[in-house]
């Protein structure tokens, strides 16, 4: 097959095929000559070859949320949330250079051996940028958090990393999903109508998907459920209206899986599956991730869409194509040759270390128990159902890896080699009334306890083997087994030290682990050197300073209804209560000192928020600079704070820096009903530098007058 195609290739017999024509003339050929039934293959996510013009099969499902997925051997990073939890965008863009990489050395190697196989193509559908409005949600790991504006900073980094700075050709198509309005319950997903408020629409779910079409991403998923009573795939003003002609989106749609048959099938929208093909098409939904698209032919020959219709929805396909090189031997495409030896090669895994490490959040530190001192332990008891677990290494939509290290490993490797390192599981994930090996603790130097949440607790619906909710968690808190044995652990340990680590994708209620351990770490699911940079972090050879980009609420109590999807009482920006710990959270080994804020218009549209920064310990580390905005106004759903900069800063000992942030005026503007536009009223704002949501320590105000 691929001796074939390539001599077919080689030939160049067709316009489309050569690169040195225009892009749109070669699309205008390609169309001219297919027949209808060709153009509908085209357009379901599995291409069979078309022979007689040398196009060979291509498949564009393909996964990359934390890694090059479920395609065997490549780097895993951390789960989208973890990376997150760095804020830190130069490292999404590198963290997604290195996948782009391996991307393509991966999709190469397949061509080389003929083989078209799902999970080797080009096109990827990540990054998932919904908003994590509420912890129950499993999918939630999928995402950058709660908050519009960081998901908005570091989905465009990853896209910038995926898609490549080449004017005419993409290192590889990233993808925006899923759109929109989109983030649980799991279980009825697929009939689901959710309806916002037209504020939290705009000014919190929508922000993130337009900074990446701003941004030029390739592709857009539309959701599987309905919003305001229309279902996402077949909605002409969330597609149409609002994603082409508002926001001027020139890339394709793809559904979400299987999302059309929900049209007829769940959402009864109509009983007529033709019906639903004919709606998505209308709407705008370029390829079909399902089998639905089967019926064009059948839809053209009926009358109800037109084959100009197929061509139009058809030619941001093979736009994407010929842009990845896809159509053709395209010798000008920059990004042909890339080694399959670079996959998970030990650069890769100095990145993803480092993304680890950056990405683990100190939320407790009690009389500066961390970091360890391995010289004065004789004995380190290891204990806890996640300490020897691979799979909470690497949360949903991974790759694989054969160097998965383990917190138990990685903390072996990393000890003493004169200090004892004892473990035992201790108890199960979420079950058992057996516990065993707490008396370990009464004669160890230090306990550490790695539990929490797995793959198999949370996720998509139908993965989480474990959960019986279809992913979600109905209660945050762990499973009780897991703080029985705690309390045990902690009345073994009498005065030794005990060091927890928590594994998750989600908030937490850890009240009762706040009381009883003397230092908690946030894991989250973070990669294949999870273990190495634990250990790291434990002994003080990396300073911590990762932050949480979601609120840690003590129960769910403290929320709404998981679905209403209204942000009243939801997120830092809303939340009225007390939080078990405040998004943007996290300690750091070291101290600093904010002095001097500054606060000018440099341009008329933009402030210029200066302050200095001082690192007043003993020990270098970073610090996340975190800037809030108030605004002082009478108006309606007004937040009660939104991020609008955030700088990670690596500081030495005694060693100061000015930080300085840029704010367009335009980001300071809310949503207004009535004119049906962004606006700013004549208010005052009020400027935080802060270390967390909660945590300010320079404000200063300023008037800003449209």
């Amino acid at each position: 097959m691929f001796v074939l195609c390539m001599s077919l290739f080689s030939q160049e017999k067709y316009p489309f095929q050569d690169s040195d024509i225009p892009l749109e003339e070669r699309i205008d050929d390609l169309l001219s000559r297919l027949t209808l039934e060709e153009k509908a293959s085209l357009m379901l996510y599995s291409n069979p070859a078309i022979n007689r013009l040398g196009i060979p099969e291509y498949n564009w499902w393909n996964e990359s949320l934390h890694g090059v997925g479920r395609a065997g051997k490549a780097t895993v990073f951390p789960q989208a949330i973890g990376l997150a939890a760095s804020f830190d965008k130069d490292l999404l863009f590198q963290v997604a250079t290195v996948i782009s990489d391996e991307a393509r050395a991966k999709h190469h190697a397949a061509i080389a051996l003929g083989s078209y196989e799902q999970y080797t193509g080009l096109t990827f559908w990540s990054p998932n940028v919904n908003i994590f409005r509420d912890p129950r949600w499993g999918r939630g790991q999928e995402t950058y958090g709660e908050d519009p504006y960081l998901t908005s900073q570091l989905g465009v980094a990853y896209v910038k990393g995926m898609q490549g700075d080449d004017p005419n050709y993409l290192k590889t198509s990233a993808c925006a999903k899923h759109f929109v309005v989109h983030s649980g319950p799991e279980e009825s997903r697929h009939r689901f109508n959710a309806i916002p408020h037209e504020i939290d629409f705009r000014e919190t779910y929508l922000p993130a998907f337009k900074a990446l079409v701003d941004q030029g991403v390739e592709s857009v998923m539309c959701a599987y459920n309905r919003l305001y009573g229309e279902a996402c795939c077949g909605s002409p003003y969330l597609l149409n209206s609002l994603l082409r002609e508002e926001w001027g989106f020139k890339g394709h749609i793809v559904t979400d899986c299987w999302a059309i048959d929900d049209i007829w099938l769940r959402h009864k929208i109509t009983d007529d599956p033709l019906v639903a093909t004919t709606m998505a098409m209308e709407a705008g939904s370029n390829l079909n991730c399902g089998y639905m698209y089967k019926n064009i032919v059948e839809v053209v020959r009926k009358g109800s869409v037109s084959e100009e219709k197929v061509n139009e929805l058809l030619r941001p396909l093979l736009r994407t194509r010929m842009k990845l090189g896809l159509l053709g031997v395209d010798e000008n495409d920059p990004y042909q040759n890339f080694d399959p030896n670079i996959l998970g090669s030990e650069e890769h895994r100095k990145v993803a270390l480092l993304a680890a490490q950056k990405s683990m959040v100190l939320l407790k530190n009690d009389n500066q128990v961390l970091p360890l001192k391995s010289e004065e332990l004789h004995k380190i008891y290891v204990t806890g159902p996640t300490a020897n677990d691979l799979t909470v290494l690497l949360g949903n939509y991974n790759g694989f890896n054969a160097s998965l290290v383990s917190f138990l490993e990685g903390i072996i490797g990393r000890a003493n080699p004169g200090t004892v390192v004892e473990f035992n599981q201790g108890t199960l994930l979420n079950s058992g009334e057996n516990i065993n090996g707490t008396y370990h603790a009464a004669d160890s130097d230090v306990i550490i306890a790695c539990i929490g949440n797995s793959r198999f607790l949370e996720g998509e619906n139908g993965d989480a083997l474990l959960n019986e909710h279809g992913g979600d968690r109905m209660d945050i808190a762990l499973p009780e087994n897991q703080i029985a044995f705690l309390r045990k652990l902690k009345e073994d340990a009498g005065k030794n030290p005990l060091i927890v680590v928590v594994t998750g994708g989600s908030a937490i209620g850890l009240e009762e682990v706040k009381e009883l351990a003397d230092a908690i770490i946030f894991a989250w699911y973070p990669g294949q050197e999870g273990g190495n940079a634990l250990a790291s972090i434990l002994f003080g050879d990396y300073n911590p300073a990762g932050r949480l980009p979601i609120t840690f609420y003590k129960s769910v109590s403290d929320l709404p209804a998981f679905e209403d999807y209204s942000m009243e009482n939801r997120s830092y920006r809303y939340f009225t209560g007390e939080a078990l710990y405040e998004f943007g959270y996290g300690l750091s080994y070291a101290e600093f000192e904010y002095v001097q804020l500054s606060i000018q218009k440099d341009s008329p549209d933009r402030l210029e928020v200066k302050c200095m920064l001082r690192n007043t310990s003993s020990r270098d580390g970073e610090e996340v600079v975190q800037l809030y905005i108030r605004e002082e106004s009478d108006r309606i759903m007004k937040p009660l704070k939104t991020l609008k900069g955030f700088q990670r800063i690596l500081l030495k000992a005694g060693e100061e820096k000015e930080v300085v942030f840029l704010v367009q005026v335009e980001e300071l503007k809310h949503w207004d009903v009535q004119s049906q536009d962004f606006i700013i009223n004549n208010s005052q704002f009020h400027v935080e530098i802060a270390s967390s949501s909660s945590i300010v320590h320079l404000m200063q105000s300023i008037d800003i007058k449209e």
